[in-house]
């Protein structure tokens, strides 16, 4: 009973908040005031303290711009964690849009939707992806296409660092800054999460979302960990799929040595 009701103050809380970020958004985009990266980050702060979420950062975001941040995805609550800590926007798949709420929200949040099935509309979505990294946001690619299950990664598909192509085309910019980022699901009550833990927390292929946040709120107190890696500067002679298996053996890299509690090598 007492779990049911600190759930039932939580779902609250996050429905009270989600109003009130969303039509400050809506204020926001409409007239031009204010940051709107800041609403969004605030609406994932609250977001990760109703779940219990604890984000520990090694490294930072980089200063340089374009920057195309490129990461490893576990759950929908990756999301969270990075839009918690950074000014950050993001490229998901197409068919988010038409979620009910999140699809809203995600779109209040300048998210560009792609498309993996239509390649008639790919020039499109990666010129839209290209012109918002020499406007200077910072774009988040997660480049496994997918979710994997936290213990291990993906290959990343090249697609989309074609963007990175398309930016340099832009008069005045020479090259892109591609940083590599791992979000690794570490901990649980303070106590190291093994393969099943880790599993627990991740959000695969067509699961449904109601049960796996409702699995989430039993769970509570999770550290999650982002480390922040060296970005790999991409001109317009570079080769996109050698700079995609670059950024994919770094975030690996990070993303094992979260998960063991070591420095990357």
């Amino acid at each position: 009973m007492i779990a049911k009701i600190r759930n039932g103050l939580i779902l609250l809380f996050v429905a009270a908040v989600t109003t009130a970020v969303a039509v400050s958004q809506v204020v926001v985009l409409k007239t031009g005031w204010g940051n709107p990266s800041f609403v969004p980050r605030l609406w994932h702060k609250s977001i990760l303290w109703a779940l219990g979420f604890r984000v520990h950062v090694v490294g930072s975001l980089s200063r340089k711009r374009p920057l195309l941040i490129v990461a490893n995805h576990v759950s929908w609550t990756d999301i969270g964690v990075l839009g918690s800590i950074a000014d950050v926007s993001f490229i998901a798949k197409a068919q988010m849009q038409g979620w009910p709420l999140m699809g809203w929200l995600s779109t209040l949040q300048r998210t560009v939707f792609v498309d993996r099935e239509r390649r008639h509309r790919s020039g499109d979505q990666a010129s839209e992806i290209g012109e918002r990294l020499k406007a200077g946001d910072a774009m988040v690619l997660f480049a496994e296409g997918t979710t994997g299950d936290g213990n291990g990664m993906l290959p990343f598909k090249s697609t989309l660092f074609g963007a990175a192509t398309l930016a340099t085309a832009h008069e005045g910019v020479q090259e892109v800054a591609i940083q590599p980022v791992a979000i690794a699901y570490v901990r649980r009550h303070g106590i190291p999460l093994g393969r099943a833990g880790r599993m627990a927390l991740s959000w695969i292929g067509d699961q449904d979302l109601v049960p796996h946040v409702a699995g989430l709120l039993k769970l509570g107190a999770v550290d999650v960990e982002v480390r922040f890696g060296e970005p790999v500067m991409f001109s317009a002679g570079s080769n996109r799929k050698e700079a995609t298996r670059l950024v994919e053996a770094r975030v690996k890299a990070m993303m094992q040595a979260a998960l063991n509690g070591t420095e990357a090598g």
